[in-house]
């Protein structure tokens, strides 16, 4: 039977994983830096445990593993030495990062990891999932698309480790994708997105969506934006931010992403994506992305959600709805 490791499963996010993982009946190992944390949660889910870090010698822990799927962020740290360590074993990468650069590393290392018939597969979270379905689903709505524009809401209140991984976004510089090329975009102006409740701001951002939407759509001009809700974006010294918000305070806020496709003739089509909290559904969307991948859905080299599972995947994860305008 083949072997999902989690790495980083201690975390907020990697734990609710991998008790997803165990409660599919899925042969599921997990790893991270904490001896400790790992022994705790091994017990508590009765499955196996890997401890290393990642400037180990990687591929060495990695024997008998089919699917990594990494947790562990800011994954600038993380994705280079797990990915490299993976073309070498043989074994297929996922993630759950919005880290543009991260995408940007797997794209430039696709053609080694299809060598090695490895697949590199970043973003089965709530950042690329939906947004790649989306993008897919509305581009075929137009003639000729030869513009995309994304824009997310962010709900509530983040995650530590998310806020950490804000700092590597905001750190790559605001981006956007012109004529098929990635170029900086400093002067990126702020615009309106309705998510279903009326027009509000959005600020751009560079997400990996500028990578994958590329890839999954072939549309040549894409730009990415976020609308900030109440406190999600927190300042101060993240490391004393709580693991990430509560069941409830995630029951509380349901997440939304909207795409706008512009045809060649002018005419444009919107679609709006709401589905359960982003903490709720990453887990559940890279458990099946694993699950998915461990039965033989994958293709070689750098892959996006959409190119694997089809644009359909986003809507197999329960609570979610597309709608159409």
């Amino acid at each position: 039977m083949s072997t999902l490791l989690i790495y980083g499963a201690t975390g907020y996010t990697g734990r609710m994983a991998a008790e997803r993982a165990k409660a599919l009946g899925l042969n599921v190992e997990i790893a991270g830096r904490s001896h400790q944390r790992l022994a705790g949660l091994a017990a508590q889910l009765d499955v196996p445990y890997r401890v290393f870090d990642t400037d180990a010698d990687i591929q060495s822990f990695l024997s008998g593993v089919s699917v990594l799927l990494n947790f562990a962020g800011p994954f600038a740290h993380t994705a280079e030495p797990l990915m490299r360590a993976c073309i070498v074993a043989g074994v297929d990468y996922l993630d759950i990062t919005a880290e543009i650069n991260v995408y940007r590393l797997a794209e430039k290392l696709g053609a080694q990891a299809a060598s090695s018939n490895v697949m590199l597969l970043p973003g089965v979270g709530w950042d690329v999932v939906p947004t790649d379905s989306l993008a897919v689903q509305a581009a075929r709505r137009v003639d000729k698309p030869t513009a995309l524009s994304i824009a997310l809401q962010v709900p509530g209140s983040m995650s530590r480790g998310s806020a950490m991984s804000v700092s590597e976004i905001l750190g790559a510089g605001l981006l956007a994708r012109v004529d098929g090329e990635l170029i900086a975009t400093p002067d990126a102006t702020p615009r309106h997105f309705d998510f279903g409740q009326g027009p509000v701001l959005c600020v751009p951002l560079s997400f990996g969506d500028l990578v994958t939407a590329w890839h999954s759509t072939g549309i040549p001009n894409i730009a990415m934006f976020v609308h900030i809700a109440g406190d999600a974006f927190p300042e101060g010294d993240l490391s004393l931010l709580p693991d990430g918000p509560t069941a409830e305070q995630r029951d509380a806020h349901r997440a939304r992403a909207v795409v706008e496709v512009m045809g060649a003739d002018g005419t444009t089509a919107r679609s709006v994506i709401e589905t359960v909290n982003g903490y709720s559904y990453t887990p559940l969307a890279a458990v099946e992305a694993a699950r998915r991948v461990l039965n033989g859905e994958r293709l070689p080299g750098f892959a996006t959600p959409a190119k694997v599972f089809g644009d359909g995947f986003a809507q197999s994860i329960a609570g979610t709805v597309i709608t159409d305008f």
